[in-house]
């Protein structure tokens, strides 16, 4: 007897995957292929995607897989890809111009004169999303400003990435709402676009097709698409959108449980029944997206995290010393690491780096400074957050490669005075998207239940009296 499985294609900046994970949330088989983006003929400077090339390495991964999803029973397919990024469409889906990606320069002075059109502050109030220069608002005024006649005259749709995806596989044209929400679009508060900030852009409403939210059916798995995937016709194809949100619904994160996505950069989200939008604005490098679920908001912030640790180790080290050299010689440090600080927003503060260095001071005392630095940043970020998402953390909930550093979580513990649990299992994103497949093609009542067919493994790091 065939085994039931989802097909999650993931479709990610560094790579495109296609994962094939049970009901409990397992991976049965998976493939991957680098995926980058190209450079655009009119600017060398310019960065967009490949449509057809992200269909093809999709493809691949898939005939890869041909063995392993020959013995599976295949009942769902969804998509989930990184936000903000998508083209416009004819009638026919075809694209007019190609999808500019979130590296490309060309949208920054669109971000820095929005002024013109609609004031930076009330369209966070409206939208919910930071000012960033990759938004999908600012891609649509580049557009309207530059190749009008493609906009307002050709296009019958702005796709998503996802949904371009999504239409190739059904022939559907969709809106992911977590997508959206990612666009400086919507007004974050209906769940819909906002129609004053489309009439001070003078974007058109009937651009974006009608929204579907996660775990939405989208169609059936066409033959053409079908062929190319080596699959068979006519296999439900399901809503999934953002990677972001579908990485916190599968790391397990309750509502009112923040997440801590530990890398080169620091994201903190929490699952929030509300979210105060006007203050985001007030606190840089802050956002609100929709989540996974209807009626909850992301609430979040990021700011550059071991992005710093990695310039201390350059610094400091050579490239061969581990990070357990470093970590061990910061351990044996008392907490306050002897009077020596670290400001550690390198980006955006004139005085950032060390202070209270004597001729005593180590390369220990300037690592571990760092850390507790960039701890004490998380915790006033944290208490942002909980009043922008009017709740109060009673546990921190930590993934990504930050996660590993068993020092970091414990000082992160003791600072906090919270304890830290941390989840080891990296496919997050996949598992929270096929969760939501599960649920869309009728196997669970809600994507609660298909979670709870998933067996978690926490380690907890718990305050030092």
């Amino acid at each position: 007897m065939k085994q039931d499985v989802i097909l999650v294609l993931d479709c990610g900046a560094t790579n495109v995957r296609s994962i094939v994970i049970d009901r409990q949330g397992k991976i049965v088989a998976r493939a991957s292929t680098a995926n980058a983006s190209e450079i655009a003929v009119e600017n060398n400077a310019w960065h967009q995607w490949s449509l057809a090339a992200i269909l093809q390495r999709l493809a691949d991964c898939c005939q890869r897989l041909s063995t392993e999803l020959a013995n599976c029973q295949v009942r769902g397919i969804t998509v989930t890809t990184f936000g903000v990024d998508g083209a416009l469409v004819d009638e026919y889906g075809k694209l007019l111009y190609p999808v500019i990606s979130w590296k490309c320069p060309r949208t920054t002075a669109v971000m820095e004169n929005i002024g013109r059109l609609m004031c930076p502050q009330q369209l966070q109030d409206i939208s919910g999303v930071g000012a960033f220069g990759f938004n999908t608002l600012y891609k649509l005024v580049w557009l309207k400003e530059n190749h009008p006649q493609l906009l307002l005259e050709q296009a019958h749709a702005w796709l998503f990435i996802s949904s371009l995806i999504n239409h190739r596989l059904t022939g559907e044209f969709t809106t992911d709402i977590t997508m959206a929400g990612t666009s400086q679009m919507l007004d974050i508060h209906q769940r819909d676009f906002s129609p004053e900030i489309l009439q001070a852009t003078g974007l058109p409403r009937h651009l974006f097709p009608r929204i579907v939210e996660a775990g939405d059916r989208i169609g059936p798995l066409q033959p053409q698409a079908a062929n190319l995937l080596g699959l068979p016709a006519g296999i439900p194809v399901i809503s999934a959108g953002h990677d972001t949100q579908f990485a916190l619904f599968g790391a397990g994160a309750e509502q009112g449980e923040p997440v801590l996505s530990s890398g080169t950069w620091e994201i903190l989200m929490v699952r929030s029944g509300q979210a105060n939008t006007p203050l985001l604005s007030h606190y840089a490098g802050s956002t609100c997206e929709l989540d996974s679920r209807a009626a909850l908001y992301n609430p979040g912030m990021q700011w550059l995290a071991s992005g710093v640790l990695e310039w201390v180790r350059k610094l400091l080290w050579t490239e061969e010393t581990s990070w357990q050299t470093l970590i061990e010689e910061a351990r044996s440090l008392p907490a306050g690491c002897e009077g020596v600080k670290m400001q550690c927003d390198l980006l955006g503060c004139q005085n950032a780096g060390w202070q209270g260095v004597t001729l005593n001071t180590t390369k220990g005392h300037f690592y571990r400074a760092a850390l507790e630095g960039l701890t004490e940043q998380l915790a006033r970020n944290l208490h942002t957050l909980e009043k922008i998402g009017h709740f109060q953390a009673n546990e921190l909930l930590l993934v990504g490669g930050g996660s590993r550093n068993t020092l970091w979580n414990q000082i992160k513990a003791n600072m906090l005075d919270i304890p830290i649990k941390v989840l080891d299992e990296a496919e997050t994103t996949v598992a929270g998207a096929a969760m939501y497949a599960w649920y869309g093609i009728g196997e669970y009542s809600s994507p609660e239940q298909a979670r709870n067919q998933v067996c978690y493994e926490y380690r907890y790091f718990y305050p030092e009296v």
